[in-house]
């Protein structure tokens, strides 16, 4: 998994976790206390300059807590059609 995958995850689930709860970006960015211009740039999937910093603020302010693991590399190969199998 590539580090522009992972912010695409992330900045999906935050958005859909903004608009489950009716959160405009305006009011975002207010309780992140950032710029309209900083949320952009979190919810922007192909930025991958954004720390983790403010995607755990993000997070934070949506009632939800953003959890990074490290955990030894499975074994994967791909089965066809695109599927992973791990073993």
């Amino acid at each position: 998994v590539t580090a522009t995958a992972m912010k695409r995850v992330l900045a999906w689930q935050i958005a859909q976790a903004m608009k489950k709860q009716r959160v405009t970006k305006s009011a975002m960015a207010k309780r992140m206390r950032t710029s309209r211009a900083a949320l952009d740039r979190l919810l922007d999937a192909d930025n991958t300059s954004v720390t983790l910093q403010p995607m755990g603020r993000a997070a934070a302010v949506l009632g939800k807590e953003l959890s990074i693991t490290l955990k030894d590399a499975a074994q994967t190969h791909w089965i066809g059609y695109g599927a992973l199998q791990s073993f």
